[in-house]
């Protein structure tokens, strides 16, 4: 009796927890489903706010979109209009040019004028009947980007090879031969050159090709002249150039401490020093020996000066600003006394990239080769005769 008494005891007991269980089990489901219901309405209320925004976004591009366009017809509008500007502006240029680069003071600019002529007192002994000078810029075209920002490329000025050069940068010790212009204009790079190598670096962007000959300035302390054989590849000649405290001479490319030239004559240095540090000077020299024939100080302003090149003994300098607009031949100087800056026109150069690194001008085509941030150009030029004074 007192054993059933404990095993109904156990039963009742065992029943309870059971029960106690189930209820504990059922309370933990049901909040189990309230976090679902509220996990499905939040997911619903972010799904919808999704839609909502994505909407919102589609209309803002969609807007967007049609702005983008709106500008892009006013910003061709506006280029049409800018170009137009350009070419009204180019022709009151050369119909009205500004005046030529002088000294502040008038008097300052007599006094120039009067040291020039009495120091240039021995007429210059023309080798050619040559009579041109410039009466505007033709044409411009854009044959190649190639190299850095600065550097120099020409045709031989003497022989007609029809051969091109590349002197890339401000020193170096290696030339670039082109074939031809076409090789040059067709070449990827450099891949259809013939690539010289010197026997000493060279320096600036002054150099000159005439009559199968590189002339340059040797990189170095003194301003040394090297006549280079560029069929045998050897040095034909040397010789230091005979100024004192020279500088460079020209105040936007200061790379260049002296600027060899070849036109109708021969052989030209462009050049400067401390002596007559304001203005640029200009000499003869022999092309066969590099003596020094003539020397002369131009009333040119080396200030604002980027590059220069001479046509039948008359030095054209061209001038820009720090920050490069339109470079223009301000300053014109005869060595003749043919031209003067009221003969010359004032010439402006079409619009570009940059600023001349270099300009080399080749007589037997009439052609200046321009270095403009790394691109070769050609300007050809529209001629008329000196006059006489």
């Amino acid at each position: 009796m007192k054993a059933l008494l404990i095993l109904v005891t156990l039963t009742c007991l065992g029943s309870a927890q059971h029960q106690a269980l189930m209820d504990y089990l059922e309370r933990r489901l049901l909040a189990i489903e309230d976090r679902i219901s509220l996990w499905h309405e939040q997911t619903n209320r972010y799904a919808s706010e999704l839609r909502e925004f994505k909407q919102q976004m589609v209309a803002q591009l969609e807007a967007l979109d049609k702005n983008k366009e709106t500008l892009r017809i006013d910003l061709d509008s506006v280029g049409t209009r800018v170009d137009r500007v350009e070419r009204e502006m180019d022709y009151l240029e050369t119909q009205n040019g500004a005046l030529p680069c002088v000294d502040v003071d008038d008097k300052l600019v007599e006094q120039q004028v009067t040291v020039v002529k009495e120091k240039n007192k021995a007429k210059y002994a023309k080798l050619s009947d040559c009579r041109d000078m410039i009466s505007s810029i033709k044409a411009m075209k854009i044959l190649k980007r190639l190299g850095g920002p600065k550097g120099m490329w020409t045709k031989d000025m003497g022989s007609g090879s029809g051969k091109v050069y590349i002197f890339n940068g401000i020193s170096g010790d290696t030339i670039h031969e082109f074939a031809s212009v076409r090789d040059f204009t067709s070449s990827e790079g450099t891949a259809l050159a013939k690539s010289l190598k010197l026997p000493s670096a060279w320096r600036g962007t002054g150099h000159t090709i005439y009559n199968n000959y590189a002339y340059f300035i040797k990189e170095g302390e003194e301003l040394r002249v090297i006549k280079y054989d560029l069929q045998n590849n050897s040095v034909a000649d040397s010789a230091v150039f005979p100024v004192k405290d020279h500088i460079p001479v020209y105040g936007l490319t200061p790379e260049t401490v002296i600027d060899l030239a070849a036109d109708e004559e021969g052989l030209w240095a462009i050049y400067a020093t401390r002596d007559n540090e304001r203005h640029i000077s200009m000499a003869k020299m022999d092309a066969n020996t590099l003596d020094i024939e003539q020397m002369w100080d131009t009333p040119c302003p080396r200030e604002n000066a980027e590059a220069a090149f001479i046509i039948c003994g008359t030095v054209y300098v061209v001038y820009n600003t720090k920050l490069p607009s339109r470079s223009r031949v301000q300053c014109v100087f005869d060595v003749s006394d043919m031209v003067t800056n009221d003969d010359a026109p004032l010439v402006y150069f079409p619009k570009r990239y940059g600023s001349h690194s270099s300009l080399k001008y080749n007589p037997l085509e009439q052609l200046v080769y321009a270095w403009d941030d790394g691109y070769q150009i050609l300007y050809r030029l529209d001629m008329k005769k000196k006059l006489e004074v």
